[in-house]
């Protein structure tokens, strides 16, 4: 049986599928939140589980420059990037397998489909230009 925070296989990576900075998963958290504190030990074991990807847990109190404007109001909160563009930011089921599957499915998407908005984008943007340093 596999770990609940194994992904399902995806095509393999090529350049012209995968842009450059490969894909991130981001969870919008608080350190208050039960929830979360739950979960971070399944975002983590998903992130050792697949360096493809790169996992990034950002309290939006802590570092509230990141979350800019957006108001989270559900707890945990994923923003999915391509490396380029924000593709998904809602609210997730606190469980690892939900998180895979929406990873997978977004990865095995057409190119060039809607993003998840320029607020989206805005906060991809912020915790990608504060975390590549």
């Amino acid at each position: 049986m596999s770990s609940p925070a194994t992904l399902p296989s995806s095509a393999p990576a090529s350049s012209a599928a995968t842009p450059p900075g490969g894909w991130w998963a981001v969870c919008l958290c608080a350190a208050w939140c039960g929830t979360c504190g739950i979960y971070r030990p399944l975002f983590d074991e998903l992130a050792r589980a697949h360096p493809d990807v790169r996992f990034e847990w950002v309290d939006i109190e802590d570092e509230s420059e990141l979350a800019g404007d957006l108001d989270v109001e559900t707890f945990p909160t994923l923003l999915i990037a391509d490396g380029q563009r924000a593709l998904f930011l809602g609210p997730l089921l606190p469980q690892a397998p939900v998180l895979a599957r929406l990873l997978a499915s977004l990865q095995a998407g057409a190119p060039g489909g809607a993003g998840a908005g320029d607020e989206a984008q805005g906060v991809f943007e912020r915790v990608r230009a504060a975390r590549s340093r």
